[in-house]
């Protein structure tokens, strides 16, 4: 079920590179779409659109990668979240949704009743005991950045009837120990399935300085 060819997808859809359109109609075809994408392809802002042009839940899913864990940072859960989430706010305002009234979060609890907060972020550290389920689409975001385990422990929260885009880049890994993450490994294990497809991204928008720097390898 590609992107429809009466929607223009917030108007991107005319400017799609075939990258692009590969990784839309994957998330309109397929359970799982996994992308391996450079900085600044788009590949977020494309996923939360495909969410809204879908009418689907979001739920944004992120690694606090710099702690151990959020209890290290002050505030409450929310605003310990605040700084891993930028990039899904920054997709929002692409789309000409505001964060502050889409977002479930303290404060907002008059959209969360009449249905207007309809992107939910989680930290994989609240992941463990939880379902996922129901009309909802998944983001788990900059995935090189999850270990093996972390990966695991939200990938078997998710049931039939959701959709998951796990976004990431190999080549831009956040863990002291790199070898660590679960993203390529986990690109590999699912490469076979017939309800999964893997993506690459590779035009990084930002302009020649932010190409030029992605140029440099680790």
């Amino acid at each position: 079920m590609p992107l429809p060819k009466d929607n223009l997808l917030f108007g991107f859809a005319s400017k799609l590179t075939d990258e692009q359109k590969e990784y839309v109609d994957s998330i309109f075809d397929n359970q799982l779409t996994i992308v391996n994408a450079k900085a600044g392809t788009g590949k977020t802002t494309l996923a939360v659109a495909c969410a809204k042009v879908l009418e689907r839940d979001l739920i944004y899913i992120f690694s606090p990668v710099e702690e151990k864990s959020l209890g290290y940072t002050p505030g409450t859960v929310e605003e310990k979240e605040m700084k891993y989430i930028v990039p899904l706010k920054d997709a929002l305002l692409e789309i000409n949704e505001n964060p502050d009234r889409v977002i479930q979060a303290e404060g907002n609890e008059e959209n969360m009743k009449n249905g207007n907060a309809w992107v939910k972020t989680m930290s994989h550290v609240f992941a463990r005991g939880t379902n996922i389920k129901g009309n909802k689409l998944v983001i788990i975001d900059e995935v090189q950045n999850f270990t093996r385990g972390e990966l695991k422990k939200v990938l078997t929260r998710i049931h039939d009837d959701v959709i998951v885009v796990m976004i990431g880049h190999d080549g831009q890994c956040d863990l002291k120990d790199p070898k660590k993450s679960g993203f390529v490994p986990y690109l590999e294990h699912f490469e076979t399935q017939d309800y999964a497809k893997i993506c690459k991204l590779t035009v990084n928008f930002r302009g020649k300085l932010a190409q030029h720097a992605d140029l440099l390898n680790w």
